[in-house]
């Protein structure tokens, strides 16, 4: 590989979450398509990859209610994209969908027909489920055995690919046209999940990048074989350098032994940028954002989530609870955050480090969660990227701003520029699709295929 990487970026919006700052008067809507419409319009200004939707299928929940401290409200992702394909010319629009509560082929048709309506944008970000507190909003109920879970979500996502590749049919161009379509459009295409059977043929032509690129999120070692066979773009919490170069090194050789071209899967860590016009008052800007990402009652709340019971009563500027917690496990309510932690282990080494440290509660909590993020001026912070670059150990970032509508301004409008002087960001989108925009290989279209063959 020879020269720098292009470093490609592209935006989160979470939706529901504590890191984005949502108490100050700046702070939009988390509902209102304007603050969707101007993220997505301002990325698409610095030309970022992607505009990316999380997903909420049911409101999270905190010692038995619901919870109260969490930016709520998540419209339908793919009718939000939808909208946004409207007023959006070339960025990527990238939907979370589960695979364990959508039809597969009901799912492959939808996420088909956002990516044929925006001519060939469209991307799934591929996430698993297998608790039932999550299945009791859906009229299966049931839920997925752990260990099952990535075998239940690969048997969707290749029955969603074979829908996508198996059109076989010219549309008519013109009334004058003896038929609309050929006798057998698609072929017939069954999935049996074990949790899901279907049956159906695609009913849809293909986009211009032949169907949705796929996005993928899992740090297990399942999950990474899984993005290795199936994935185009694996999303990692391994955004500091080190920790990012194992890991990509992991990814390619698992890509490699899967049978693909070890570039075939790119490297998005999440990230968060702060930044400043010097590094002085970029840390100083960090250190206010972090207090505002994590009140008082978000501190106590983060704790009782491991301690099983209210903590009310604790200072959140004093020392943690000597009691211990009254759960073994944490549950499912508040994320994957959290998810089956060993809460006795969990709030030992939590005191332990808060005792070392001599940390509050709440300076425990902001450093338990502000391990992703670049802090410091535009210049610096290009220089760290170029060191990224340069040694090819990401594809990109996935950006999280931290205040929304207006938190990629200043990524777009001071940092963008210097990494475009360095030549290690884009200077204009490569082509029309998503697809190209990444940098990934064609998938080919079907009756070009054919056609060619």
């Amino acid at each position: 590989m020879t020269g720098p990487t292009v470093l490609r970026f592209g935006v989160f919006f979470q939706g529901v979450n504590f890191s984005t700052v949502w108490t100050e008067p700046e702070s939009g809507s988390q509902t209102d398509f304007e603050s969707f419409r101007r993220v997505a319009q301002t990325a698409e200004r610095g030309l970022f990859s992607a505009f990316f939707l999380g997903e909420g299928l049911r409101l999270r929940e905190h010692l038995g209610a619901l919870h109260q401290l969490d930016v709520a409200g998540r419209p339908d992702a793919q009718t939000q994209l939808a909208a946004l394909a409207a007023v959006t010319e070339r960025i990527g629009l990238v939907a979370t969908q589960n695979t364990t509560y959508n039809d597969p082929l009901d799912l492959a048709h939808r996420l088909a027909s956002l990516d044929l309506l925006s001519g060939g944008r469209a991307a799934w970000n591929v996430v698993t489920t297998d608790n039932a507190w999550t299945g009791e909003n859906f009229r299966r109920g049931g839920y997925l055995d752990h260990a099952d879970r990535y075998r239940h979500a690969e048997a969707v996502v290749v029955a969603t690919k074979k829908l996508w590749d198996t059109w076989d049919a010219e549309i008519a161009a013109s009334a004058a046209a003896d038929a609309w379509t050929a006798d057998t459009p698609s072929e017939l295409v069954e999935v049996d999940t074990g949790h899901y059977r279907a049956t159906g043929r695609s009913r849809l032509p293909q986009s211009p990048q032949g169907r949705p690129v796929i996005f993928q999120a899992g740090d297990s070692a399942e999950g990474r074989d899984f993005a290795a066979r199936q994935a185009d773009v694996i999303f990692s919490a391994h955004s500091a350098f080190d920790d990012a170069k194992a890991f990509a090194d992991d990814i390619r050789q698992r890509t490699l032994k899967a049978g693909r071209p070890a570039g075939d899967v790119k490297i998005f860590p999440g990230q968060e940028f702060i930044l400043a016009d010097t590094d002085a008052e970029a840390e100083e800007k960090a250190r206010w954002v972090r207090r505002k990402q994590v009140t008082p009652q978000t501190a106590i709340a983060f704790l009782e989530n491991i301690w099983g019971t209210d903590l009310s009563a604790y200072d959140p500027d004093g020392p943690l609870p000597e009691i211990d917690p009254v759960q073994e496990v944490s549950g499912e309510t508040r994320g994957a955050g959290f998810r089956a932690a060993q809460a006795k282990a969990t709030a030992d080494a939590w005191r332990e480090r808060a005792a070392a440290e001599s940390l509050s509660i709440r300076e425990l909590v902001i450093r338990l969660n502000s391990g992703c993020g670049f802090v410091g001026s535009p210049s610096s912070v290009a220089a760290t990227l170029q060191r990224y670059a340069d040694a090819h150990v990401v594809d990109g970032f996935n950006i999280t701003p931290w205040l929304i509508p207006s938190g990629l301004d200043d990524i777009v409008d001071t940092l963008v520029p210097l990494l475009q002087e360095r030549g290690i960001y884009p200077t204009e989108y490569a082509r029309d699709t998503l697809r190209e925009n990444l940098g990934l290989a064609s998938v080919g279209r079907t009756q070009e295929a054919r056609r060619t063959a």
